[in-house]
Protein backbone atom coordinates (compact mmCIF):
# COMPACT_ATOMS: atom_id res chain seq x y z
CA UNK A 1 0.00 0.00 0.00
CA UNK A 2 2.80 2.19 1.06
CA UNK A 3 4.55 1.60 -2.19
CA UNK A 4 1.75 2.47 -4.49
CA UNK A 5 1.35 5.49 -2.90
CA UNK A 6 4.21 6.72 -2.98
CA UNK A 7 4.30 6.10 -6.56
CA UNK A 8 1.20 8.14 -6.90
CA UNK A 9 2.50 11.05 -5.41
CA UNK A 10 5.47 11.18 -7.67
CA UNK A 11 4.08 9.61 -10.68
CA UNK A 12 6.95 8.52 -13.29
CA UNK A 13 7.75 6.26 -15.99
CA UNK A 14 9.83 2.92 -16.35
CA UNK A 15 10.22 3.34 -20.49
CA UNK A 16 13.33 3.05 -22.10
CA UNK A 17 13.94 7.10 -22.52
CA UNK A 18 13.55 7.55 -19.24
CA UNK A 19 15.98 5.00 -18.33
CA UNK A 20 18.56 6.89 -20.31
CA UNK A 21 17.48 9.93 -19.10
CA UNK A 22 18.26 8.50 -15.80
CA UNK A 23 21.33 7.69 -17.29
CA UNK A 24 22.32 11.15 -18.77
CA UNK A 25 22.01 12.98 -15.61
CA UNK A 26 24.23 10.70 -14.04
CA UNK A 27 26.52 11.05 -16.65
CA UNK A 28 26.29 14.93 -16.61
CA UNK A 29 27.19 14.42 -12.43
CA UNK A 30 30.24 12.29 -13.69
CA UNK A 31 31.38 15.06 -16.66
CA UNK A 32 31.11 17.85 -13.81
CA UNK A 33 32.95 15.82 -11.29
CA UNK A 34 35.48 15.69 -13.81
CA UNK A 35 35.91 19.35 -15.02
CA UNK A 36 35.47 20.72 -11.36
CA UNK A 37 38.77 18.29 -10.20
CA UNK A 38 40.34 19.33 -13.54
CA UNK A 39 40.25 22.97 -12.42
CA UNK A 40 41.40 22.12 -9.02
CA UNK A 41 44.16 20.09 -9.97
CA UNK A 42 45.27 22.23 -12.77
CA UNK A 43 45.25 25.61 -10.18
CA UNK A 44 47.16 23.33 -8.19
CA UNK A 45 49.85 22.67 -10.84
CA UNK A 46 50.09 26.19 -11.67
CA UNK A 47 51.14 27.16 -8.42
CA UNK A 48 53.15 24.62 -8.03
CA UNK A 49 55.10 25.46 -11.00
CA UNK A 50 55.23 29.15 -10.14
CA UNK A 51 57.20 28.00 -7.08
CA UNK A 52 59.22 25.54 -8.93
CA UNK A 53 60.42 28.73 -11.41
CA UNK A 54 62.13 30.14 -7.90
CA UNK A 55 63.04 27.65 -6.18
CA UNK A 56 64.46 25.36 -8.60
CA UNK A 57 63.40 22.45 -6.58
CA UNK A 58 63.49 18.99 -8.88
CA UNK A 59 61.55 17.70 -6.16
CA UNK A 60 58.89 20.02 -6.32
CA UNK A 61 59.11 19.65 -10.16
CA UNK A 62 58.38 16.02 -10.31
CA UNK A 63 55.56 16.54 -8.37
CA UNK A 64 54.37 19.45 -10.67
CA UNK A 65 54.18 17.28 -13.38
CA UNK A 66 52.50 14.76 -11.36
CA UNK A 67 49.33 16.86 -10.50
CA UNK A 68 49.11 18.36 -13.94
CA UNK A 69 49.37 13.99 -15.08
CA UNK A 70 46.44 13.36 -12.57
CA UNK A 71 44.25 16.25 -13.99
CA UNK A 72 44.48 14.86 -17.49
CA UNK A 73 43.19 11.57 -16.32
CA UNK A 74 39.78 13.51 -17.05
CA UNK A 75 40.29 12.73 -20.42
CA UNK A 76 39.64 9.34 -20.64
CA UNK A 77 37.05 9.35 -18.39
CA UNK A 78 35.96 12.36 -19.85
CA UNK A 79 35.45 10.04 -22.84
CA UNK A 80 33.97 7.26 -21.53
CA UNK A 81 31.30 9.40 -20.47
CA UNK A 82 30.38 10.68 -23.59
CA UNK A 83 30.41 7.28 -24.86
CA UNK A 84 28.08 6.21 -22.29
CA UNK A 85 25.31 8.74 -23.31
CA UNK A 86 25.12 7.19 -26.96
CA UNK A 87 21.88 4.96 -26.90
CA UNK A 88 22.30 1.20 -27.76
CA UNK A 89 22.74 0.03 -31.15
CA UNK A 90 21.86 -3.47 -32.99
CA UNK A 91 25.43 -4.12 -32.33
CA UNK A 92 26.03 -2.84 -28.80
CA UNK A 93 22.75 -3.95 -27.60
CA UNK A 94 23.77 -3.14 -23.83
CA UNK A 95 25.05 0.44 -25.07
CA UNK A 96 28.28 1.62 -24.39
CA UNK A 97 28.68 1.88 -20.63
CA UNK A 98 31.52 -0.53 -20.21
CA UNK A 99 33.94 2.44 -21.94
CA UNK A 100 34.11 3.58 -18.50
CA UNK A 101 35.80 0.10 -17.43
CA UNK A 102 37.77 0.78 -19.91
CA UNK A 103 39.09 3.81 -18.66
CA UNK A 104 38.91 2.62 -15.36
CA UNK A 105 42.33 0.85 -17.25
CA UNK A 106 43.65 3.51 -18.14
CA UNK A 107 43.90 4.74 -14.66
CA UNK A 108 44.97 1.78 -12.98
CA UNK A 109 48.32 1.90 -15.21
CA UNK A 110 48.58 5.88 -14.55
CA UNK A 111 48.80 5.04 -10.68
CA UNK A 112 50.97 2.01 -11.59
CA UNK A 113 53.03 4.82 -13.88
CA UNK A 114 52.99 6.84 -10.44
CA UNK A 115 54.36 3.91 -8.41
CA UNK A 116 57.48 3.70 -10.84
CA UNK A 117 58.05 7.04 -11.02
CA UNK A 118 58.22 8.08 -6.94
CA UNK A 119 60.32 4.81 -6.70
CA UNK A 120 62.29 5.59 -9.82
CA UNK A 121 63.17 9.70 -8.20
CA UNK A 122 63.73 8.56 -5.12
CA UNK A 123 66.85 5.85 -5.71
CA UNK A 124 67.55 8.48 -8.02
CA UNK A 125 68.04 10.91 -4.79
CA UNK A 126 69.62 8.44 -2.92
CA UNK A 127 72.66 7.74 -5.20
CA UNK A 128 72.46 11.73 -6.47
CA UNK A 129 71.98 13.62 -3.19
CA UNK A 130 71.09 17.10 -4.14
CA UNK A 131 70.59 20.14 -1.76
CA UNK A 132 67.18 21.64 -1.76
CA UNK A 133 66.96 25.83 -1.60
CA UNK A 134 63.84 27.84 -0.36
CA UNK A 135 63.11 25.39 1.80
CA UNK A 136 60.03 27.48 3.27
CA UNK A 137 58.50 28.15 -0.27
CA UNK A 138 58.99 24.49 -1.05
CA UNK A 139 56.79 23.03 1.76
CA UNK A 140 54.14 25.30 1.04
CA UNK A 141 53.99 24.01 -2.13
CA UNK A 142 54.01 20.31 -0.91
CA UNK A 143 50.79 21.42 1.48
CA UNK A 144 49.05 23.36 -1.13
CA UNK A 145 49.69 20.04 -3.36
CA UNK A 146 48.38 18.05 -0.43
CA UNK A 147 44.91 19.87 0.06
CA UNK A 148 44.41 20.06 -4.16
CA UNK A 149 44.72 16.23 -4.41
CA UNK A 150 42.86 15.52 -0.73
CA UNK A 151 39.85 17.98 -1.83
CA UNK A 152 39.67 16.13 -6.23
CA UNK A 153 39.80 13.06 -4.38
CA UNK A 154 37.08 13.10 -2.13
CA UNK A 155 35.04 14.75 -4.60
CA UNK A 156 35.56 12.44 -7.29
CA UNK A 157 35.48 9.42 -4.82
CA UNK A 158 32.22 10.69 -3.38
CA UNK A 159 30.43 11.55 -6.87
CA UNK A 160 31.82 8.12 -8.11
CA UNK A 161 30.00 6.36 -5.28
CA UNK A 162 26.57 8.13 -5.93
CA UNK A 163 26.31 7.29 -9.46
CA UNK A 164 28.02 3.87 -9.70
CA UNK A 165 31.32 4.47 -11.79
CA UNK A 166 33.96 2.68 -10.07
CA UNK A 167 36.59 4.10 -13.00
CA UNK A 168 35.72 7.56 -11.26
CA UNK A 169 36.37 6.15 -7.78
CA UNK A 170 39.13 4.66 -9.27
CA UNK A 171 40.82 8.33 -9.99
CA UNK A 172 39.90 9.83 -6.89
CA UNK A 173 41.97 7.09 -5.64
CA UNK A 174 44.57 8.05 -8.08
CA UNK A 175 44.30 11.50 -6.07
CA UNK A 176 44.61 10.73 -2.97
CA UNK A 177 48.16 9.00 -3.81
CA UNK A 178 48.76 12.16 -5.56
CA UNK A 179 48.53 13.79 -1.92
CA UNK A 180 50.72 11.34 -0.54
CA UNK A 181 53.52 12.39 -2.89
CA UNK A 182 52.94 16.24 -1.81
CA UNK A 183 53.67 14.96 1.40
CA UNK A 184 56.86 13.56 0.36
CA UNK A 185 57.95 17.03 -0.86
CA UNK A 186 57.30 18.59 2.71
CA UNK A 187 58.87 15.99 4.62
CA UNK A 188 61.50 16.13 2.04
CA UNK A 189 61.81 19.92 2.57
CA UNK A 190 61.31 19.50 6.60
CA UNK A 191 64.42 16.76 6.22
CA UNK A 192 66.58 19.56 4.35
CA UNK A 193 65.95 22.30 6.63
CA UNK A 194 67.74 20.19 9.37
CA UNK A 195 69.90 18.84 6.79
CA UNK A 196 68.94 15.41 6.49
CA UNK A 197 69.97 15.06 2.71
CA UNK A 198 68.24 11.22 2.62
CA UNK A 199 65.05 12.67 4.06
CA UNK A 200 63.53 13.59 0.74
CA UNK A 201 64.33 9.91 -1.30
CA UNK A 202 63.88 8.24 2.07
CA UNK A 203 60.14 9.39 2.64
CA UNK A 204 59.66 9.25 -1.38
CA UNK A 205 60.30 5.05 -1.08
CA UNK A 206 57.41 5.10 1.55
CA UNK A 207 55.01 6.93 -0.26
CA UNK A 208 55.76 4.52 -3.13
CA UNK A 209 54.57 1.35 -0.86
CA UNK A 210 51.38 3.63 0.07
CA UNK A 211 51.10 4.55 -3.85
CA UNK A 212 51.09 0.57 -4.40
CA UNK A 213 48.76 0.01 -1.67
CA UNK A 214 46.03 2.08 -3.49
CA UNK A 215 46.89 0.46 -6.66
CA UNK A 216 45.93 -2.43 -5.45
CA UNK A 217 42.28 -0.91 -4.18
CA UNK A 218 41.93 0.02 -7.38
CA UNK A 219 43.02 -2.26 -9.96
CA UNK A 220 40.97 -5.03 -7.81
CA UNK A 221 37.54 -2.58 -8.15
CA UNK A 222 38.17 -2.45 -11.94
CA UNK A 223 38.75 -6.01 -11.93
CA UNK A 224 35.88 -6.79 -10.22
CA UNK A 225 33.84 -4.57 -12.96
CA UNK A 226 35.31 -6.41 -15.63
CA UNK A 227 34.59 -9.88 -14.16
CA UNK A 228 30.88 -8.90 -13.82
CA UNK A 229 31.12 -9.00 -10.09
CA UNK A 230 28.80 -7.08 -8.03
CA UNK A 231 28.43 -7.15 -3.66
CA UNK A 232 26.60 -9.73 -2.45
CA UNK A 233 24.67 -7.60 -0.61
CA UNK A 234 22.99 -6.42 -4.09
CA UNK A 235 21.70 -9.81 -4.73
CA UNK A 236 20.07 -10.21 -1.53
CA UNK A 237 18.31 -7.11 -1.79
CA UNK A 238 17.20 -8.25 -5.32
CA UNK A 239 16.03 -11.69 -4.02
CA UNK A 240 13.80 -10.19 -1.11
CA UNK A 241 11.99 -7.82 -3.31
CA UNK A 242 11.18 -10.65 -5.91
CA UNK A 243 9.66 -12.62 -2.73
CA UNK A 244 7.72 -9.61 -1.40
CA UNK A 245 6.23 -9.31 -5.00
CA UNK A 246 1.92 -10.31 -4.57
CA UNK A 247 1.81 -13.49 -6.67
CA UNK A 248 5.80 -14.74 -7.11
CA UNK A 249 5.93 -18.44 -5.29
CA UNK A 250 9.52 -18.71 -5.30
CA UNK A 251 12.52 -17.33 -6.13
CA UNK A 252 15.20 -18.83 -8.86
CA UNK A 253 18.39 -17.68 -10.54
CA UNK A 254 20.02 -13.63 -10.01
CA UNK A 255 22.13 -12.04 -12.14
CA UNK A 256 23.71 -8.76 -11.84
CA UNK A 257 26.02 -7.02 -13.50
CA UNK A 258 27.30 -3.54 -14.09
CA UNK A 259 27.52 -1.94 -17.29
CA UNK A 260 29.50 1.25 -16.58
CA UNK A 261 27.55 3.07 -13.82
CA UNK A 262 24.05 1.27 -14.20
CA UNK A 263 22.89 -1.98 -12.96
CA UNK A 264 21.55 -5.06 -14.96
CA UNK A 265 19.08 -7.48 -13.41
CA UNK A 266 18.23 -10.92 -15.19
CA UNK A 267 16.20 -13.12 -12.71
CA UNK A 268 13.75 -16.22 -12.70
CA UNK A 269 10.58 -16.44 -10.44
CA UNK A 270 7.87 -19.33 -9.60
CA UNK A 271 4.40 -18.55 -9.70
CA UNK A 272 1.43 -20.57 -9.70
CA UNK A 273 1.32 -23.06 -12.70
CA UNK A 274 -2.47 -22.52 -13.25
CA UNK A 275 -2.24 -18.76 -14.00
CA UNK A 276 -2.71 -17.13 -17.34
CA UNK A 277 -0.39 -16.10 -19.37
CA UNK A 278 -1.37 -12.53 -18.81
CA UNK A 279 -1.66 -13.22 -15.36
CA UNK A 280 1.93 -14.27 -14.97
CA UNK A 281 3.01 -11.45 -16.82
CA UNK A 282 1.64 -8.93 -14.60
CA UNK A 283 3.21 -10.21 -11.86
CA UNK A 284 6.46 -10.06 -13.58
CA UNK A 285 5.74 -6.28 -14.57
CA UNK A 286 5.35 -5.47 -10.66
CA UNK A 287 8.40 -7.43 -9.84
CA UNK A 288 10.18 -5.18 -12.32
CA UNK A 289 8.58 -2.36 -10.81
CA UNK A 290 9.15 -3.14 -7.27
CA UNK A 291 12.73 -3.86 -8.29
CA UNK A 292 13.56 -0.29 -10.26
CA UNK A 293 12.15 1.03 -6.70
CA UNK A 294 14.08 -0.27 -4.30
CA UNK A 295 17.50 -1.16 -6.00
CA UNK A 296 20.00 1.35 -7.17
CA UNK A 297 21.19 2.11 -10.16
CA UNK A 298 19.28 -0.18 -11.79
CA UNK A 299 19.02 0.58 -15.79
CA UNK A 300 16.89 -2.16 -16.66
CA UNK A 301 15.51 -5.67 -15.12
CA UNK A 302 14.22 -9.04 -17.21
CA UNK A 303 12.24 -11.15 -14.83
CA UNK A 304 11.50 -14.68 -16.47
CA UNK A 305 8.74 -17.37 -15.05
CA UNK A 306 8.75 -20.77 -14.47
CA UNK A 307 5.28 -22.56 -12.62
CA UNK A 308 5.39 -23.44 -9.55
CA UNK A 309 4.87 -27.16 -7.63
CA UNK A 310 5.40 -29.09 -11.65
CA UNK A 311 7.07 -32.05 -11.37
CA UNK A 312 9.80 -32.50 -13.77
CA UNK A 313 11.97 -29.55 -15.09
CA UNK A 314 11.18 -28.39 -18.41
CA UNK A 315 14.72 -26.66 -18.54
CA UNK A 316 16.60 -30.12 -18.29
CA UNK A 317 16.53 -30.10 -22.06
CA UNK A 318 18.03 -27.18 -22.31
CA UNK A 319 21.09 -28.30 -19.96
CA UNK A 320 23.56 -29.59 -22.36
CA UNK A 321 23.45 -26.31 -24.12
CA UNK A 322 24.40 -24.54 -21.00
CA UNK A 323 28.20 -24.27 -20.07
Amino acid sequence: MTHRLSHLLKPHSHDTADKVDTALESSKEGMRALWISLAVLGATALAQGVVVYFSGSVALLGDTFHNAADALTAVPLGIAFVLGRRVATRSHTYGYGRAEDLAGIVIVLTIAASAFFAAYEAIRRLVEPRDMSHVGWVAAAGVIGFIGNELVARYRIRVGRRIGSAALVADGLHARTDGFTSLAVLLGAGGAALGWRWADPAVGLLITAAILLVLKDAAREVYRRLMDAVDPSLVDAVEEVLRGTPGVAGVGAVRLRWVGHRLRAECDVQVAAELTVAAAHEITVEAEHRLFHRVGHLAGATVHTDPHGVEGDSHRRLAHHRG
